[in-house]
């Protein structure tokens, strides 16, 4: 049942007949998991508030940093160096005081992502890089929850609802991942602004339809936006009766190691933990100076990638090298060069700058 200051607030919902009060308490009676409150999830998240779901659970470990406001429109300049989770449930709950909004700090892994799930109706990945999207995919369908899926790079996007119950999952579509560095992250290669705004109103839209039963929501079809000619395209996909996962006879039936998985032939990659017991590295750092002036590793270089070649004589080859980026994309490719130069002494920060970071806090909270 509706409050009288739900039929107030949602007035506008509660006059299309489709929807009525029988919809907005479907709303209200249900739950939604956002898995990552950045880009896609901003939108996500407000839209979702604003239409009275009403529990949001919020996954995400990151704190607002001033490159995201162009587009996470959760947040402010005054936030700037908080907790994503504690600015956008402040945020969340501004719009809406009717719903419930929980978080969840931790990172998703294989280890905790089976319980998390089962306590959602519907996921939505908000993700943005290839470990944790294969990660969410499985999950979701080992515990039959419908992934709504989005991804954003420079000027495209992609959407779907990847429900193996009713139609095909992310692996029927992409069984394996692509090569290491091929694919650069928003970080590395840039996003338009509105783009998040674009995907991820597609994705609350078709996670409202989910919960209400409306429409006919996007199982077994990929929209795809390009934003420079404003077109949509749509494909169909099929489910795939061998995929690993949802397939006639799976192999995936249980939570793997995802980053092995997506990496399954990198070499080189050291650990946050194994650099903190490494005797007197050479640290470069690959990264912008903008993001170097942010923070770094204490007696790092400063050499972005684009100039890496050109001051590769300047390295030393006789010490222990490990280079890093933000989050591990960028410093695989410049161990590539490398390698490629001689440099048999180099490695790479498995995770990049942001794993070191967490690494840090996790060994300070244990302290």
């Amino acid at each position: 049942m509706l409050s009288e200051s739900e039929r107030e607030r949602y007035a506008r919902h509660l006059i299309l007949p489709e929807v009525g009060e029988e919809g907005q308490g479907k709303l209200k009676a249900g739950s939604v998991l956002i898995i990552g409150a950045g880009g896609l999830g901003s939108p996500v998240a407000m839209y979702l508030a604003a239409a009275g779901v009403g529990r949001i659970g919020l996954a995400d470990f990151d704190n607002v940093d001033i490159t995201n406001l162009h587009r996470q429109i959760l947040y402010g300049t005054s936030q700037v160096g908080q907790p994503k989770l504690s600015a956008a449930a402040s945020r969340l709950r501004d719009i809406n005081p009717e719903i419930a909004i929980e978080t969840h700090g931790s990172a998703v892994t294989s280890e905790n992502a089976l319980d998390l799930f089962r306590n959602y109706d519907v996921i939505v990945d908000g993700t943005d890089n290839f470990p944790t999207r294969y990660l969410v995919n499985d999950a979701c369908v080992l515990t039959g929850k419908p992934n709504v899926y989005g991804s954003i790079f420079r000027f495209d996007g992609q959407a779907s609802v990847f429900y193996a119950r009713e139609g095909p999952c992310y692996r029927c579509l992409y069984p394996e991942p692509p090569p290491p560095n091929l694919v650069p992250s928003c970080a590395e290669g840039g996003v338009l602004g509105v783009l998040p705004g674009v995907i991820g109103t597609i994705q609350a839209t078709e996670t409202i339809k989910l919960l209400t039963g409306l429409g006919e929501p996007l199982i077994g079809r990929l929209l795809l936006f390009d934003a420079l000619r404003m077109e949509f395209r749509r494909l169909k996909l099929k489910k795939d009766p061998n995929c690993a996962v949802c397939g006639e006879n799976p192999t995936v039936t249980e939570l793997i190691d995802y980053e092995g998985f997506c990496s399954p032939m990198e070499i080189g990659e050291i650990t946050p933990a194994e650099l903190m017991r490494l005797e007197d590295p050479l640290l470069i750092d690959v990264r912008e100076p903008y993001e170097f002036n942010q923070g770094h590793l204490d007696g790092a270089w400063l050499i972005p990638l684009g100039q890496l070649e050109r001051h590769i004589d300047t390295i030393p080859r006789d010490r222990d090298l490990v280079l890093y980026c933000r989050s591990g994309h960028r410093s695989a490719h410049a161990l590539e060069m490398m390698r490629g130069a001689g440099f048999r002494r180099a490695k790479h920060l498995k995770g990049g700058y942001l794993a070191w970071l967490r690494e840090r806090r996790s060994g300070a909270a244990s302290r």
